[in-house]
């Protein structure tokens, strides 16, 4: 007798299956995979009920391409029990609902739904994928650009039955392993998207073209879209929009998204307000004036900053940087709703707060706010860096010694960054028993702590983006009371590091110089290494 063939399966939403799902996978089956890749397929194939996989995160992070390439690594058999929906503005969870109903007595097992935020009434209903459908055994894999309203969900429908998977924060590591780039300033520049890496893998002109960070504009359209509207969109979406507390008035003038940006801009702001000051008052500047000054280059040599009112010009940038253009508001800005603006951009995962320590253990942390995506707050400080170079105080320089200035501040901003990203990297990767913080003394800092609270003990770290050595960058950590007090409150100092970006060596006196770029590729291993010439005694910082 003749297969009886089965009846053609009729949606509502918009559902692939068969032959489309080959087709969708294909051209990603040479890409590279994220790191939390691994804990997808973990998902599909164990055998736990009554969870669902929630994959979320900030535009342009891989979260469509991690579902084509899951799909695309299936067996035959599995693939022929997947489907793929993606869905659209215009659907409802009933839709959904009578869907994956057709699916499950089709004998369907695994169900990636894409862009799920996108329905007006997913978090309020989002129970019925575990409660239900994982339930009875399927597999349900969700993934959404609006990443506020997984977090939201989780807190209410999907509370406990939800296993997350977070693509917002690339790491590193993970951006030179994707997009083949090995420099530290690249990740600087462009680093916390994979827009770069969508299309030429291979191509690094290309690649920073592409790039979600590449200008000022293409900044603010990401922040606007990516950032704002995400938390617009789930707000008003969550409890029919009963969740907005403070944020309502802003809501109902049409506020809301400017003053997500404005919040975002001031804290960048006061990044680069205290890069200027810090440098204009410092050794710092001196030591870059004496170095331009004595410049072998010829055509880079210049005495331009031997010349300036450094206390004049700061004054007059953070003038310039303090402006908010308040008439332009209806409702101000109060304090209420900056708290819950960065409530939320923490939730986002776009920003975590990394506080500094004092050598006197009386004394509350100091909050500093570490934003996970580089290139966005490159771009900002880049974009107002050459606005300030315009200033009137600068006009009787010539063009070439302006453009010295700019850009030996925003190579102090380079630098002040690469500090953050190590900071933020390390902390992300130590476990429970390991601190990470930067640590201010009356007078200078180590610009990074581990501090071992089980052992009680701590490695200290001077990060210097630079690639040559001199005694002025490691002199905090050779100064006998910084040392003294730092053992008083964190234990026994058992290494003392300088990052850069030149070649690791170790010194006569203690200090051991390691490459930026290498020691970042180190951390996902928790028992970091620092490998040196044969003979030469390794370190192990061990955290």
């Amino acid at each position: 007798m003749p297969k009886q063939r089965q009846p053609k399966l009729e949606f509502e939403t918009s559902v692939i299956i068969g032959k489309g799902l080959t087709a969708m996978s294909q051209g990603v089956e040479n890409w590279g995979r994220r790191d939390c890749f691994t804990q997808l397929e973990d998902y599909l194939y164990s055998p736990e009920r009554d969870r669902v996989c929630l994959i979320f995160g900030l535009r342009r992070t891989g979260k469509t391409t991690m579902l084509r390439q899951a799909i695309g690594r299936m067996t035959k058999e599995d693939l022929a029990r997947s489907a793929y929906l993606k869905a659209r503005r215009t659907d409802t969870m009933a839709m959904v609902n009578r869907d994956l109903k057709k699916l499950f007595d089709a004998g369907f097992q695994y169900v990636f739904i894409d862009e799920v935020t996108l329905m007006k009434d997913f978090i309020d209903s989002a129970a019925l994928f575990s409660d239900v459908f994982a339930a009875m055994g399927m597999k349900v894999v969700l993934s959404g650009t609006d990443s506020l309203g997984f977090w939201l969900a989780m807190d209410q429908e999907l509370y406990d039955r939800a296993k997350p998977i977070h693509t917002t924060f690339i790491p590193y590591r993970e951006y030179s392993r994707l997009l083949g780039i090995d420099s530290i300033d690249e990740y600087i520049r462009y680093g916390g998207t994979l827009r770069a890496g969508e299309t030429a893998f291979d191509d690094a002109d290309a690649n920073a073209q592409d790039a979600s960070f590449r200008d000022d504009e293409s900044t603010r359209r990401y922040i606007d879209t990516a950032i704002c509207k995400n938390i617009q969109h789930s707000l008003a979406c969550y409890e029919a929009g009963g969740h907005f507390r403070h944020l309502y008035s802003l809501y109902e003038a049409g506020e809301l998204t400017s003053a997500i940006n404005r919040i975002i801009e001031d804290m960048n702001h006061r990044f680069l307000i205290s890069v200027l000051t810090e440098d204009f008052t410092s050794h710092d500047l001196r030591l870059t004036a004496a170095n331009l000054r004595k410049e072998r280059d010829l055509q880079k040599r210049t005495d331009v900053l031997d010349t300036i009112d450094a206390e004049a010009v700061t004054r007059r940038l953070m003038e310039l940087l303090d402006i908010r253009n308040r008439e332009e508001q209806s409702i101000g800005i109060t304090q209420a709703h900056i708290n819950e603006i960065k409530e939320y951009l923490t939730a986002l995962e776009l920003i975590v707060d990394c506080p500094i320590e004092t050598a006197d253990p009386d004394t509350k942390p100091v909050e500093h706010i570490l934003f996970t995506q580089p290139g966005m707050r490159y771009c900002q400080a880049q974009a107002l860096v050459h606005v300030l170079m315009k200033d009137e105080t600068f006009a009787s320089h010539s063009e070439w010694e302006k453009t010295q200035v700019t850009e030996r501040i925003l190579e102090e901003v380079r630098g002040r960054m690469m500090e953050d990203i190590v900071l933020l990297e390390t902390m992300k990767a130590a476990d429970k028993h390991h601190r990470v913080f930067k640590l201010q003394f009356a007078a200078g800092e180590f610009d990074m702590v581990i501090y071992d609270e089980k052992e009680n003990s701590c490695e200290i770290f001077e990060i210097k983006h630079s690639g040559r050595q001199a005694p002025e960058q490691y002199r905090h950590l050779v100064d006998e009371e910084k040392c003294r007090q730092t053992e008083r409150r964190f234990g026994s100092i058992q290494g003392r590091f300088v990052l850069y970006r030149g070649e690791g060596t170790q010194l006569e006196n203690g200090v051991t110089y390691w490459n930026v770029e290498d020691y970042l590729k180190s951390l996902p291993e928790l028992d970091m290494t620092y490998t040196q010439e044969p003979d030469i005694q390794p370190i192990e910082p061990v955290m």
